[in-house]
């Protein structure tokens, strides 16, 4: 299968080759020329290696079947404690897809374990040689689950920006504790969409690619702007779907709708690829916290940028520039014309809007719903109360959406991180007493609710403070420049 980019049909490379270089060089991000066909009695009784390695195998054509089918098992065993895509019923009818039991405690782990394993075959695959550099901008889980993924990798360093002051301090610790002689780690002044704009400016200057391409090094991304991130993600939508049907969540063939807390669009955009290839899915359900862009666009068509950012309790969703939706546009219009306007009117301007021809055919299967801080407090703490489900923020959101967005079919909601990585605004939410430190409140959630915390979490506490530097977002590019002790 081959991939084109978003802003231009006759930027065309193979997956390996869209793996390595992450982002396209007109700025678009690759888009596979067609969308496989899943088969769905084939795949329904397989276990969640076995699924992921059909599913990748299905785009990632010129992958070793073998290679991919050990890769999966490799990713998905130990590391997940035997509940990889583990679906977990809360109400009638309502389910959570919890996604968090793996090393991170976040659903990034999906992607992030197995990519690195893509990134040094795809390299293989083209005869590479060259030292990999990747450059990632985080707005709270993706940091580490990249650093954990990366960390100690030959032929691969790896550089994490994330917004200083914009993360938990347990996401924050879990980054700035990171081990690994490959690893470096910055805070940037300013909130995500800073980061991640520094970054994208990085990827574009060629100055930049050419003094690293003399020290034979090439930059790539392990954000969602990358092929080989998003991948991965498609695979627990079937995962749900056989579960459900299995147990009688669902009838075989009938649909299921999916409620996604998502701000870089990635997580949502997976369950759109999974209804393309023939999953059964109705409505996708984009949840936002009151940094709601992305819920106003699906609304009105309107995408404005030009607005109060919002520090939340549900951090990862800070975002204001949601990169993946760029590849949405590209499938609803097939229009590489129209999408590089749209991105070249965002970049200029902060703002677009689309024509009532694409709003109607995004509006087919994307509903949407937003909730501010209170609100998905009061979400988390029904949920409690009311079903012993205990989720964390970023969950809440999401469970707040899909209340207002039920139809008869079942609804997954995408349970996306750890309760304990959020344990003060957990237990604000519960109505108890909040310890000031985040340690503290993991034990008083643990006795509040019964909940262990996870040992990966409440361990950070006793790891050293490897990485302290804040950085304006202009100096990403010296960053991304710096000599390396690997490099010798």
């Amino acid at each position: 299968m081959q991939y084109q980019s978003t802003r231009d049909r006759n930027t065309v490379v193979s997956s390996s080759e869209a793996i390595v270089r992450g982002l396209a060089p007109d700025g678009g991000l690759f888009v596979p020329q067609a969308f496989p066909a899943a088969k769905l009695d084939a795949w329904r009784h397989l276990s969640y290696p076995q699924l992921a390695a059909a599913v990748l195998g299905s785009f990632l054509t010129e992958y070793d079947p073998a290679f991919l089918e050990q890769a999966a098992k490799e990713t998905y065993g130990a590391a997940f404690s035997g509940k990889a895509g583990q679906v977990e019923p809360v109400a009638d009818g309502l389910f959570a897809l919890e996604l968090w039991h793996g090393p991170t405690c976040a659903f990034k782990d999906y992607a992030l374990q197995i990519m690195p394993k893509l990134l040094v075959q795809a390299k293989k695959n083209l005869g590479r040689t060259e030292r990999t550099r990747i450059l990632v901008a985080t707005s709270g889980d993706t940091g580490k689950a990249a650093l954990a993924g990366y960390a100690g990798l030959d032929g691969v360093e790896i550089e994490v920006f994330y917004p200083n002051d914009g993360t938990s301090e347990i996401q924050r610790l879990q980054m700035v504790t990171q081990t690994g002689d490959n690893v470096a780690v910055y805070a940037v002044n300013g909130n995500f969409d800073d980061a991640q704009s520094g970054v994208k400016r990085v990827f574009g200057d060629e100055t930049v690619a050419r003094e690293l391409a003399g020290r034979g090094i090439r930059l790539s991304s392990a954000n969602s702007i990358n092929w080989g991130r998003l991948a991965p993600q498609i695979v627990y939508y079937f995962y749900a779907y056989f579960r459900l049907a299995e147990t009688g969540g669902v009838a075989w063939g009938d649909v299921v709708d999916f409620c996604v807390p998502t701000g870089n669009f990635g997580d949502i955009l997976a369950g759109y690829y999974a209804k393309r290839m023939g999953l059964p899915v109705g409505r996708l359900v984009c949840a936002s916290n009151k940094n709601n862009v992305l819920s106003d666009f699906i609304r009105t068509g309107t995408y404005d940028r030009r607005r109060t950012f919002y520090k939340t309790t549900s951090p990862s969703m800070d975002i204001l520039i949601s990169s993946n939706l760029e590849r949405l546009l590209y499938h609803l219009t097939e229009d590489e014309t129209k999408v590089a306007g749209w991105m070249a009117q965002l970049a200029e301007t902060g703002c677009y809007t689309v024509d009532a021809r694409t709003l109607a055919r995004l509006q087919e299967t994307f509903r949407c719903g937003w909730a501010d801080d209170a609100a998905a407090a009061r979400t988390l703490h029904d949920l409690w109360a009311q079903d012993r489900y205990l989720c964390d923020p970023h969950t809440a959101v999401a469970f707040h959406a899909a209340a207002r967005q039920r139809t008869a079919a079942p609804m997954v909601v995408l349970s996306t991180a750890s309760p304990f990585k959020f344990p003060r605004d957990v237990l604000a939410a519960l109505g108890l007493e909040v310890p000031a430190s985040d340690f503290d409140a993991m034990d008083a959630l643990t006795r509040a609710t019964g909940s262990p915390a996870p040992a990966q979490l409440s361990g950070l506490k006793a790891l050293p403070v490897r990485f302290d530097r804040t950085l304006d977002p202009a100096q990403i590019r010296t960053a991304a420049l710096a000599a390396r002790v690997s490099e010798g």
